[in-house]
């Protein structure tokens, strides 16, 4: 049998990355063949590994509401034909980047991208970081005259595609690399991305439990193209207007439901779509209203925001997702800052009144 076709590398094997762009990859008109890569050699996920590319797919189960109706559906999830780690498969992996590549994403844990001892040596090792492991495949690609290739991270990093060559850069120019290779490495589209989409709880031994809402945002710039046709996959002319949304609605209502919480008695064990039915979740609505919408609207975006916001109401009260008011409680007074501080000098002092706004920031602050 010959080896599949895979255009797409993909490192990581996150439950996020196999309800969110394996799926689309499934879905989209063609259907894209994905190789999934485990950069981070753990063996105790050798398993959910080799259950990604299994004859029939993985399920991925969707339950949440979508305009106010409850969803619930299970889909079958067959775009990954191949499974490789970068500790047990270095020379296949790099012949299959050389040869078969065209887009290559990411969504590694934090740890991924932390600097490490050996990301200067010569040779690749599994003690390099992510992006040094890049940097030798994409030198590699250049030494093999193969065409050049899009690098889309999915990191939730404010410009993650800018961070991601700037560190693959510093790493070549760093290791003695010829200065040809980095100066085409330069030239290549990284994409900078914002993606959007709870996925609950894991599903053994692949799968996962994810909301309706799914976003894959790509920012537009020469080079970049969208990876498949799906309608989550969006192609926008800068990610700061949905930047705003997902931070200043999504992200400052949790951080508001946080401080009603709170200030009603801190009940142990609370799940926002339990707060959303009760005075807390009157407070947002309210909040929401009087502060929040006049504020996008003051910038000329309030169509918009009225939308995100008819989305966002669903997620918060998804009846199939347990999320604990505790954990979002967490880091509080930084959450307060970037997401409600910086709403507030967003609109700036000429914009509508934010009594409840200012006052949650400054109880943050105490």
């Amino acid at each position: 049998m010959s080896e599949p076709r895979t255009p797409i590398l993909q490192f990581g094997t996150s439950r996020f990355l196999q309800a969110h762009a394996d799926l689309f990859f499934a879905q989209a008109e063609p259907p894209l063949a994905v190789t999934v890569v485990q950069s981070s050699g753990d063996a105790a996920r050798a398993a959910r590994l080799a259950a990604l590319a299994a004859p029939g797919g993985y399920p991925v189960r969707i339950r949440g509401l979508e305009r106010g109706r409850a969803v619930e559906q299970e889909l079958r999830v067959d775009s990954v034909r191949r499974t490789l780690s970068t500790a047990s498969d270095w020379p296949a992996l790099e012949r299959l980047f050389c040869e078969q590549v065209e887009i290559v994403i990411s969504n590694t844990a934090d740890a991924g991208y932390q600097p490490q001892p050996a990301d200067l040596d010569p040779a690749p090792s599994q003690a390099m970081s992510f992006p040094a492991k890049l940097a030798h495949l994409l030198a590699a690609r250049f030494h093999a005259g193969a065409r050049p290739l899009q690098v889309m991270p999915l990191e939730l990093v404010p410009e993650n595609g800018r961070v991601l060559r700037a560190r693959v850069l510093e790493i070549l120019r760093g290791n003695g690399m010829p200065a040809a290779v980095a100066d085409w490495v330069a030239g290549l589209g990284f994409a900078n991305s914002l993606v959007d989409r709870i996925v609950s709880e894991p599903l053994e031994p692949a799968g996962a439990v994810a909301e309706p809402y799914a976003l894959w945002a790509i920012e537009a710039a020469p080079g970049i193209i969208a990876p498949c046709n799906h309608p989550a996959v969006q192609m926008v002319p800068d990610l700061e207007e949905i930047e705003r949304l997902k931070l200043h609605i999504l992200n400052l209502g949790h951080t508001a439901l946080v401080d009603f919480w709170r200030r009603s008695g801190a009940r142990p064990g609370a799940l926002v779509r339990e707060l959303m039915d009760a005075p807390e979740g009157a407070a947002l609505l309210a909040l929401y209203d009087a502060e929040v919408i006049p504020g996008f609207a003051q910038k000329g975006r309030e169509p918009q925001a009225r939308a995100y916001l008819a989305a966002t109401l669903d997620r918060l009260r998804n009846p199939f997702l347990d999320h604990r008011i505790e954990d979002i409680a967490q880091n509080h007074t930084q959450k307060a800052e970037r997401r409600i501080a910086a709403f507030l000098d967003w609109i700036g002092p000429g914009g509508p009144a934010t009594p409840q706004l200012h006052a949650i920031v400054e109880r943050a602050r105490a």
